[in-house]
């Protein structure tokens, strides 16, 4: 947008390059006559034009109205995921303690499970070679996301001594709370006045 500073600058930029062409016509007149007359109104027609593209450049010609519509899937699929954890491995003093670490472990790898599904996953590798023998072979794996709307479908023991939880994201559920909170938008019309 073009401020009143911005203007007056640019105002005294064309009034300072007017008096200049108007100056050097004086002197130029005398010696060469009425082709310096004309080529002093060229220059002040381009001293305008310049200062007009200025002023227009900084400033939007039309003023215009734009109507956004919200954007929505075609399709919603359903994401399934199970999370195992041993019952014995848990830290807890008694059985039932080590039931519930492990109903907890278990519902947490089957966060990991659908973080994984939609978020993906980060895979790094690293492998070191020495007297042309692989001397060192790394790989890590990692997923990092946020999880909102999922269910819990079942939770049951498994065997003698693992827990399993399945978790169900409906991802119609996750869209209609990205809505409430993003508002994702697509550009519906633009009415230019």
């Amino acid at each position: 947008m073009l401020t009143s500073d911005k203007y007056k600058v640019i105002v005294r930029f064309a009034n300072a390059w007017l008096l200049a062409a108007d100056n050097s016509t004086i002197q130029t007149t005398q010696k060469y006559g009425g082709f310096m007359t004309v080529l002093t109104h060229i220059n002040k027609a381009l001293a305008l034009l310049g200062c007009l593209l200025l002023i227009s450049g900084c400033t939007s010609m039309f003023d215009k109205h734009v109507e956004w519509e919200t954007v929505e899937p075609d399709e919603y699929p359903v994401l399934t995921a199970v999370g195992y954890a041993p019952i014995a491995s848990q830290h807890g003093g008694s059985d039932s303690e080590k039931n519930i670490m492990a109903m907890k472990a278990s519902k947490l790898d089957a966060y990991r499970e659908l973080a994984e599904q939609v978020y993906g996953q980060r895979i790094n590798g690293q492998q070191s070679l020495a007297n042309m023998v692989i001397n060192n072979a790394q790989l890590q794996a990692s997923v990092e996301g946020v999880i909102r709307g999922a269910k819990v479908v079942k939770a049951y023991p498994v065997g003698e001594d693992t827990y399993a939880t399945e978790l169900e994201l409906d991802m119609q559920q996750v869209y209609n709370i990205y809505v409430s909170t993003a508002r994702p938008q697509r550009l519906k019309t633009v009415k230019y006045y």
